[in-house]
């Protein structure tokens, strides 16, 4: 498999862009220059210096491999299943790095950076799907969000129609007040909705799962930043009445005493506090943003300065005595990297990457398109109550579960695949209950063009689809030079004796010698071995096996051109070479001279094998490409090469 990506790799050769300049044509077929030009850019080592010959040289490279990937293509091996299973093995390893817009992370960071630098005085009114009762009346929640926006619309002031309609409890006491937010304080569907609404304005209704939503800007700030504090909380207990709380109240002043006598403000907090996670770090809290606490936390919490310590204070959730670590103001350089990288990993991590994925919806739509089939929704929910839930069909009975719900290009997506859809996905996540089927239908629609765009995605994406060619020409490639190749070049004996006989005298062994090459971890396992083994070297297999992995030996019969450590001067029998130090990786490496043999030696069949064995694959490539190239006869466009050439 490693030589399979290897080869993958280096011959990147692919059809790229139909709508290019041929390069040169093959048979029926054409190569594109641009494909050309990417595969000589990504290879080619020479620089612009020879650029004619190093493109001419390379051309004749890539002509010969597309030759060969076409015959492999036209043998069906594309269809082997090794060849197969490899390929979808690959796609599904590599595919999600392209299932989200390229541009996404840039753009998501560029906007929760600017939106950093505001902190937005928000409000917000709630109309619950749900009645008092807990079922799901859609019809009465459109009724009462009618009611708010006509309110609204006479100018009757937000926070007060919040008390009275939203269904928010905490809006009742607080009108809707959300207290100033800023970046990553609210689900990313919201922070949208605030954030491009206009200081003093309210938005347009927003449905979401759960209900209606309507938000105000009441006003915009330069954003605080961030502070580091340390907190006691005495919290409230459930049901606690005024006498409760008036004794929590005096244990808090009791602390706030013994802190400003000199208590050490981090041991009473691992002792009293009930905020346990805090209290495990002597009261420490990460660094905070505002939208985070309580209104009044936050208040008192951006209003100490560095180092000073609150008095007790009550929140909903208790009593509280804050001390102000540190505080670090909005970053306003926007090519700060440690900012960048902080505000990306936030994004990666916050709902709004998910949105990195939403164009997949809007792309499929528009390529190949998507069309609702002919059926009322009222038929379609009738017939799914029927399928799910085993009622009586009713008016649903002209359905079936062979019924077309919509087509995405040519695919038809029936009644059949929404069951089984609906089967999996149908409940909450939080099991508490099932999902209105206008919710599941819209995410059975995104999940089908999902999926489409997921099959096809060598059709969306050029990157994706280059790689995926690649490998598999280089797959291909591979297969067939085994084949016709190299498979012969070890199997056939006979040719390859009848070759060493016709030119044995190619075949010699320069200046020899009989040597046993210790490569040696690092220069220290070196230096001890070499001094090992200068007593008798003979018996170095005795000091190299307890050396174990530090040490591999190596004995055979070596030109004087290839023995480490040798420089200039003539091996003698029994000796140790110089220790070479390799500085790429720091290894060392010398050897044990055994035999020498000064003069040229013709080799035996066996020592010459490989050289052999490569002479014949040329042979064999050779006579190969001369027979492709009749097959498939090529014609260069000498025009288009010179712009090549050109660099035009």
């Amino acid at each position: 498999m490693t030589m399979k990506w290897l080869t993958a790799f280096i011959f990147s050769f692919t059809l790229f862009n139909a709508s290019s300049q041929t390069l040169f044509t093959y048979g029926n077929h054409k190569a594109d220059a641009r494909d050309f030009l990417r595969a000589f850019n990504k290879n080619n080592q020479s620089g612009d210096a020879g650029r004619e010959k190093a493109v001419r040289e390379y051309l004749d490279l890539y002509i010969n491999s597309r030759l060969k990937i076409r015959e492999a293509y036209d043998r069906g091996y594309d269809t082997l299943p090794h060849i197969k299973g490899e390929i979808e093995s690959l796609r599904n390893q590599v595919i999600e790095n392209y299932m989200s817009d390229p541009k996404a992370m840039e753009r998501l960071t560029k906007e929760a950076y600017e939106r950093s630098l505001k902190d937005i005085h928000a409000a917000h009114i709630f109309v619950s799907f749900k009645n008092a009762n807990g079922a799901t009346d859609i019809n009465a929640a459109k009724n009462k969000l009618a009611e708010i926006e006509r309110r609204l619309a006479k100018k009757e002031e937000f926070m007060s129609v919040a008390r009275q309609l939203s269904d928010d409890p905490s809006a009742k006491t607080n009108g809707g007040d959300l207290n100033y937010i800023t970046v990553f304080t609210l689900p990313y569907e919201f922070e949208n909705i605030v954030y491009s609404t206009p200081a003093g304005k309210y938005s347009r209704p927003y449905e979401s799962k759960a209900g209606f939503h309507i938000f105000k800007n009441l006003g915009e700030r330069k954003a605080l930043g961030k502070v580091k504090i340390k907190q006691i909380l005495l919290a409230f207990p459930p049901d606690v009445d005024d006498a409760g709380k008036k004794s929590i109240a005096k244990l808090a002043d009791s602390l706030y005493k013994r802190i400003q006598a000199g208590d050490d403000f981090g041991k009473l907090a691992s002792h009293f506090s009930n905020d346990y996670i805090s209290a495990a770090t002597e009261g420490n809290i990460p660094e905070i943003a505002v939208g985070q606490f309580d209104p009044a936390f936050e208040k008192i919490a951006w209003s100490l300065k560095d180092g000073a310590i609150s008095k007790p204070f009550a929140t909903s959730h208790g009593y509280h005595i804050i001390q102000k670590v540190s505080s670090k103001p909005v970053v306003t350089n926007s090519s700060d990297q440690n900012n960048i990288s902080e505000l990306q990993q936030k994004v990666r991590m916050d709902g709004r990457w998910q949105t990195a994925k939403d164009f997949i919806y809007d792309a499929v739509k528009k390529n190949p398109g998507f069309k609702k089939a002919d059926y009322r929704d009222e038929e379609f929910w009738a017939f799914s109550d029927s399928i799910f839930d085993r009622r009586p069909v009713g008016i649903g009975k002209s359905m079936s579960m062979e019924s077309a719900l919509f087509t995405i290009g040519d695919t038809t997506l029936r009644v059949s695949d929404w069951f089984a859809y609906g089967q999996a996905h149908r409940h909450k996540p939080d099991r508490s209950g099932m999902k209105p089927w206008p919710v599941l239908r819209d995410e059975f629609v995104n999940y089908s063009l999902y999926e489409y765009y997921r099959k096809n995605l060598e059709s969306y994406n050029e990157d994706f689809r280059y790689q995926m060619e690649e490998f598999r020409d280089g797959n291909l490639f591979f297969e067939i030079m085994q084949r016709e190749i190299w498979n012969k070049a070890q199997a056939d004996s006979t040719a390859l004796m009848a070759l060493y006989e016709k030119n044995k005298s190619q075949y010699q062994w320069k200046a020899s010698a009989d040597a046993v090459i210790f490569f040696c971890a690092d220069e220290n396992a070196a230096r001890s071995l070499h001094d090992a083994l200068k007593k008798d070297p003979a018996f170095w297999r005795n000091v190299v096996t307890p050396m174990g992995e530090k040490v591999i030996a190596d004995s055979a019969r070596y030109e004087w051109s290839i023995l480490p450590g040798l420089g200039q001067g003539n091996p003698k029998p029994g000796t140790l070479t110089s220790i070479a130090v390799n500085e790429s990786d720091n290894t060392a490496s010398f050897c044990y001279i055994v035999n020498v043999y000064p003069t040229p030696q013709p080799r035996s069949f066996n020592e010459a094998k490989g050289m052999v064995m490569n002479d014949y694959q040329e042979l064999l490539e050779k006579q190969w490409v001369e027979s492709l190239r009749k097959k498939y006869p090529v014609k260069i466009d000498e025009k288009v090469l010179q712009s090549i050439i050109q660099g035009k």
